[in-house]
């Protein structure tokens, strides 16, 4: 499914962005807002707004709040796999590892956040056990071979599980949306198409909602 935000996007600028926390709007505003966007074709327009506002706060050289310098390596390895520098920038260029790192410190509760730093411990586990290196030391193909079970394990669960309830205000988080593969997919788009780099190039980019090993990891992605 393609991530439409574009008609928005081309008009708002990063000055105008509002303060993160005192005018954007309550903490579990956003955190229903987070949850629900999991499980719809496109963000919403609340959601955009406050995206926009974590990456107006991001300094030129913001220090890491959550992540530590192997936790953030990792993430944005695996981000930059989920959306790569082709012709147009990247996760990497677009800062969403530290994007993620805000979101993380300011927005997830604890046990989100426990269950995403769980979630890179685990893949320096595998990567360990199945090359004998942490995720960032491994060539591109293992890493992506690593991706690849993690996104099937994802299509598991989400296959085994019954069709959301769009009508509740605040759906309950299916177990394939907990998985910490779906949370770095997810909010490796968000980061990446609320940002300045990633708004402008959007259009260029088809994106679908299962990850597609597959997939050149150079070149201009193709769409389905």
């Amino acid at each position: 499914m393609v991530l439409a935000i574009a008609a928005d996007a081309r008009s708002h600028r990063k000055k105008n962005a509002p303060q993160l926390r005192s005018s954007l709007m309550e903490r579990r505003e956003a955190i229903r807002l987070l949850a629900t966007a999991a499980i719809l074709p496109v963000f919403p327009q609340k959601l955009v707004t406050l995206c926009r506002g974590v990456h107006a706060q991001l300094a030129p050289s913001a220090a890491l709040r959550v992540l530590n310098a192997d936790q953030d390596a990792t993430v944005t390895a695996m981000a930059e796999l989920i959306i790569p520098t082709t012709d147009t920038p990247g996760a990497k260029a677009a800062r969403v590892n530290e994007f993620i790192d805000l979101m993380l410190a300011e927005w997830y509760p604890d046990e989100d956040r426990a269950r995403f730093l769980a979630g890179l411990a685990d893949v320096d586990a595998r990567s360990r056990v199945a090359y004998g290196k942490n995720f960032v030391n491994c060539d591109e193909r293992d890493q992506v071979a690593i991706l690849t079970a993690l996104d099937a394990e994802v299509s598991r669960l989400r296959e085994s599980e019954k069709p959301s309830d769009l009508s509740s205000k605040t759906p309950p988080p299916t177990p394939s949306q907990k998985h910490f593969f779906h949370m770095l997919k997810h909010l490796t788009l968000i980061g990446y198409f609320t940002s300045e780099i990633g708004t402008p190039s959007e259009e260029r980019h088809q994106f679908l909602d299962l990850y597609r090993p597959c997939a050149p990891l150079h070149g201009e992605p193709k769409a389905s």
